[in-house]
This record gives structure tokens, C-alpha cells and sequence, in this order.
């Protein structure tokens, strides 16, 4: 297994959601398959997982639809040690990178991470050509939202918040959430929703 970057763990357990998503070879048991893949990540656990949704491709149009759902994991890794478990769990899907937007067997996004208040932040745990060009910490309750600019990662997800078929499942499972906008998750998942097209994001009814 592939431990790159697992020094580096928070003292304590912070928050992250995975957007997940898949469009071939049996993208439904890609899905379910990985969500029981990222309850057996080092020093992690699957909190909650959203239903699965079938949305259109973004970009290319010549490919199937993609079936999507978020995940939250408690976790000890740090954003830059996660975000290698996740590319590693990629490649045992047999991921390649052909296009951008292009089809895929599985892609996982780290898109928002947490750490508990009391902490440092991981970014401060770091250093030289890990260190985060831009790293600030937004307080939330008990947890401070982390949000970088690294050559590797950027927090929260850059698009996440154009994207119906992130914000629809992470609102069913955390529509309380204060994003790092100030926006509260179900709001802004409400507004995406009246914007879609017929039949654009839809949930997956069995």
C-alpha cells in the first residue's frame, strides 16, 4: 500500500467530504464499492454517505451519465495524507486519465475538510514544497474550516458550489453545514435546484 504523506495526521479527528463519482463499468457498484473502500482508510472512518445520483457529464457530452454521492469521514489524516489514500483508491479502480472531464471509473474530490478548533491547523504541520500557498482558518463552532491553495489541493473544491450533483447529496446529509462562503449548505443546494434543467441531477430511487 502506498503511505506517502501518512506522517502527517491531525492530533485529533477532523471532518472531510468526498464527492464521489463514476460513469463506467458499473458506475452504481463503483460507488457502493468505494464507500466501503473509505471506511477502511488509515486512521478513518465513513461517517454518513448521501444516496446516489445520476447527473449529466460536465464538459464532453459524448459519454454516459455519472452516477454521484458525498461522503464525511472522521479522520486523522491531514488534507495533502488524505487526498494520496484518495488518488490511491482511484487507481485501484483502474482510473486513467485520458481528457479532462473525460469518462472515469471512479474520481474522488476532497471537498471540504475541518479540524477541530482547538488544533492547529494541519497546513501549520507542513513544510516546504508541501507548505500551502494560501492557507486560512474559518471558524465554525467546535471546527475551523481549512482552506488552502497548495499545487496539489485546493479547499474548499473550487466548483463545488456551481455543482448540483455535490451540493444536492451533501445537503442531504449535512444541510446544516456552514460552508466557508457563510452560506449554509441547504440554501445554496435550494437555489442549484431551481436552476436545473429537467432531469439534469436526479436521485437514484432504489
Amino acid at each position: 500500500m502506498n503511505n506517502r504523506g501518512c506522517g502527517q495526521v491531525s492530533l485529533s479527528e477532523a471532518r472531510a467530504w468526498i464527492g464521489l463519482g463514476s460513469n463506467l463499468c458499473s458506475p452504481h457498484q463503483q460507488i457502493i464499492d468505494a464507500l466501503t473502500e473509505l471506511d477502511q482508510l488509515p486512521l478513518s472512518r465513513l461517517v454518513v454517505s448521501s444516496s446516489r445520483y445520476v447527473s449529466r457529464p460536465v464538459g464532453p457530452q459524448d459519454q454516459p451519465d455519472f452516477v454521484n454521492a458525498v461522503a464525511e469521514l472522521q479522520t486523522r489524516l491531514s488534507p495533502l495524507a488524505l487526498l494520496d489514500q484518495l488518488q490511491a483508491l482511484e487507481q485501484r479502480h483502474r482510473r486513467v486519465r485520458q481528457r479532462h472531464w473525460g469518462p472515469r471509473t471512479l474520481d474522488l474530490d476532497l471537498l471540504l475538510f475541518q479540524t477541530p478548533s482547538r488544533e492547529a491547523s494541519p497546513a501549520e504541520k507542513v513544510s516546504g514544497e508541501d507548505q500551502p500557498l494560501l492557507e486560512q482558518s474559518l471558524v465554525h463552532s467546535s471546527y475551523i474550516d481549512q482552506c488552502w491553495q497548495h499545487p496539489r489541493l485546493t479547499l474548499p473544491h473550487p466548483h463545488m458550489y456551481q455543482r448540483a450533483f455535490v451540493m444536492l447529496p451533501l445537503a442531504e446529509i449535512a444541510p446544516e453545514l456552514e460552508l466557508p462562503n457563510g452560506r449554509r449548505v441547504a440554501a445554496l443546494a435550494a437555489e442549484l435546484a431551481t436552476e436545473l434543467a429537467n432531469d439534469e441531477v436526479r436521485p437514484v430511487l432504489s
